[in-house]
C-alpha cells in the first residue's frame, strides 16, 4: 500500500503524537516508511511544511531536512510534470464535478477569473496529491490519501475538499489515526 500524506496530517503527527512518543517509535516508523517509499511526501507538501506553523514539521521530523536522507529516499516526489491519467476528462471534472457551484455563483466570477482560480487549484498541493494517487492507481497500486480534512465544505472555497473529490474518483482517504490503526508494530506507551 502506498500512502500519500498531506501537510495537515504531518502537522498533526508532530503536534499531537510525537510529544508522547518518548521512545521514538512513531518517529522511526515514519522515517522508515518514507525511506522505503511506502509513505509519499510530494514537493508541494514539503514546501508547505517549511512555512506552516513556523516549520514545526521540519523541526520535529529532522530527517526531512537531511539532504542525504532526502536524496537516498527520493523525497520529495516531484510533481512539476505530473499529469492526470486522462487530462481532458480530468479538466472537465475539475470544471463541473469538483467546483462548488453555489460559491461560484455567489462570487460571480468571470470566465477568466474562474480559469485563473482553476489553474491555481490544479497546481496546488491538494490536487497534485490526488493526481499522484490517480497515476499510482492506474499503475495497479493500492493507494490511500491521508488527510485531516472532512468532506463537508464549510469554508466558502470555490473547489471541494480532498475527501469529496477523492470520493468521486474512488480514491480511499484516511485520517492519521485511521492510518496508524492499520499498521501493525506500532506499540506506543503513553506513560
Amino acid at each position: 500500500m502506498k500512502v500519500v500524506i498531506d501537510t495537515n496530517s504531518l502537522l498533526s503527527l508532530v503536534r499531537y503524537y510525537l510529544p508522547f512518543d518518548k521512545k521514538g517509535v512513531l518517529f522511526q516508523f515514519f522515517k522508515k516508511k518514507i525511506e522505503t517509499g511506502e509513505i509519499i511526501i510530494i514537493d508541494k507538501v514539503l514546501l508547505e511544511c517549511t512555512y506552516n506553523s513556523k516549520g514545526v514539521v521540519l523541526t520535529k521530523l529532522v530527517y526531512l531536512n537531511d539532504k542525504t536522507f532526502l536524496k537516498t529516499a527520493k523525497v520529495p516526489f516531484r510533481t512539476d510534470s505530473l499529469l492526470a491519467p486522462s487530462p481532458a476528462k480530468f479538466l472537465r471534472q475539475v470544471e463541473s464535478q469538483f467546483v462548488n457551484t453555489v460559491v461560484r455563483r455567489q462570487k460571480k466570477l468571470t470566465d477568466t477569473e474562474f480559469d485563473n482560480q482553476k489553474n491555481a487549484f490544479i497546481n496546488d498541493a491538494d490536487m497534485k496529491q490526488i493526481i499522484l494517487c490517480l497515476n499510482l492507481m492506474k499503475d495497479g497500486e493500492k493507494v490511500v490519501l491521508v488527510t485531516e480534512e472532512t468532506e463537508s465544505s464549510n469554508d466558502n472555497k470555490l473547489f471541494k475538499k480532498i475527501p469529496a473529490i477523492c470520493k468521486e474518483l474512488n480514491i480511499e482517504t484516511l485520517t492519521l489515526p485511521e492510518l496508524l490503526a492499520k499498521y501493525d508494530g506500532i506499540d506506543i506507551d503513553f506513560q
